[in-house]
């Protein structure tokens, strides 16, 4: 059978033995609204637990819009146009921003805001970049439920109206993506988000993909969302062609948990357990280095046996996406010398990148990650633990010799669009 997973903004394909295929899995995702805009409408027009946009921005001098991003597929061209659009309908004088959730992420480019907004809106619309090391723009909202401090962007603290657009989708260790992570760590400093990101959560089992319930990295998310005054979300759901499937509008606790409930309803894959588990980190923009890549190889960890192999299809155009991550995996000794490491590290001292790094060696610690890629140098991926390959076919064939001759193989095409659960 020939197979394909997305890579970049194209598709990798292989051809696998029938006898040694248990399947391809995908999610059951509901197909696109007809009309993008037109949902979106739908959404505003009946927001969840929460007054319509034009309502909430009568009266207010300023507002601030979190937007997401380079790093993640929203189609904001519908949502923020729309977003503004109330926003003014309800009172044309009304100064807002756009505020950039960068988290701990590099700065977006001008070019990569134009592909996400279009040209209009960047040229017309005051777009800030938020920055978690600049102190100047840092404001103390209070203490963590985990402890931590929290310091959040002071557009996002003093404006009059905050709101944000977003998308839902499984998430690896905050249970699904959307709502709260606009503030935390959107627009968090980077001590906030180290103390959210600490060693102690993300070993934590209820901080799993598709768990919000006791999930302690969700509960420190939804308190700095409330201390920041998150007035008024809009997020959506896609599909693997990022185009929008419904669109959930509202107050941020109330119209994110219609979303993510949607989406739980859709998104779990029954997968058998497998020796080799094919996957990808659903393509651009979501793929565009190692670091990313990680949460695309934790629904491979899902469904491999253990000793079993992963192949993950990722771009990694942008490199390895962060120096502390490349140099606590290029240095250890060990994936299990650097977990134990890491799981001994204090709430208070979290470095940078530890999370993902910590993701990764519980992974490999317990499976072979074959990364496939023809954008990412393989000297420095075999050097942070991991075993490149140019294609799928060579992935797989590599898989194969990490395991044995006849192993089985199960396939999930996009392994960030699931909730995968091993039968």
């Amino acid at each position: 059978m020939r197979i394909s997973v997305p890579y970049g903004r194209t598709r990798l394909e292989a051809d696998v033995p029938d006898d040694r295929l248990l399947g391809v899995f995908e999610a059951p995702i509901p197909s696109p609204a007809p009309d993008p805009d037109a949902e979106v409408a739908r959404a505003l027009d009946a927001p969840i637990g929460s007054p319509r946009l034009e309502e909430l921005a009568a009266g207010r001098r300023r507002a601030v819009v979190i937007l997401s991003d380079h790093t993640r597929p929203v189609p904001s061209r519908h949502l923020v146009p729309a977003l503004l659009g109330r926003l003014r309908h309800g009172n044309p004088a009304i100064d807002v921003t756009l505020l950039v959730a960068t988290g701990c992420h590099r700065a977006t480019r001008r070019e990569e805001l134009v592909e996400k907004l279009g040209e209009e809106v960047v040229a017309n619309e005051r777009i800030v970049l938020h920055d978690s090391t600049d102190e100047a723009s840092l404001v103390d909202a209070g203490v963590l439920p985990s402890g931590g401090r929290l310091r959040l962007n002071r557009l996002a603290l003093e404006t009059d109206l905050l709101l944000s657009e977003g998308f839902i989708e499984p998430h690896f260790f905050a249970g699904f993506s959307g709502g709260r992570k606009a503030v935390l760590p959107g627009v968090a400093s980077r001590e906030t988000v180290l103390a959210n990101h600490c060693a102690e959560f993300i070993a934590d089992p209820r901080a799993r993909t598709g768990i919000l319930e006791g999930n302690p990295v969700h509960r420190d998310m939804v308190f700095a969302a409330d201390r920041a005054r998150l007035a008024f979300v809009l997020n959506v759901v896609i599909d693997p062609a990022k185009r929008i499937v419904r669109a959930f509008a509202g107050a941020h606790r109330a119209a994110h948990e219609a979303g993510c409930a949607f989406l739980a309803g859709a998104c779990r894959v029954r997968v058998p357990r497998a020796d080799i588990v094919v996957t990808s980190n659903g393509g651009h923009p979501l793929d565009q280095n190692v670091y990313q890549s990680v949460k695309g190889m934790t629904a491979g960890e899902a469904a491999a046996r253990e000793g079993g192999a992963i192949v993950l299809c990722a771009a990694c155009g942008d490199g390895h996406g962060g120096e502390g991550f490349l140099r606590m995996l290029s240095e250890a000794p060990s994936p299990r010398a650097l977990l134990d490491r890491i799981l001994a590290v204090p709430r208070d001292r979290t470095e940078p990148d530890q999370w993902q790094v910590q993701i990764l060696a519980r992974i490999l610690c317990r499976n072979r990650v074959v990364l496939v890629t023809r954008d990412c140098d393989h000297a420095m991926l075999r050097a942070m633990g991991l075993h490149p390959a140019t294609t799928l076919q060579e992935g797989v064939a590599l898989a194969t010799e990490l395991t044995s001759p006849d192993a089985k193989i199960s396939v999930i095409p996009d392994g960030v669009s699931v909730v995968a659960e091993a039968l």
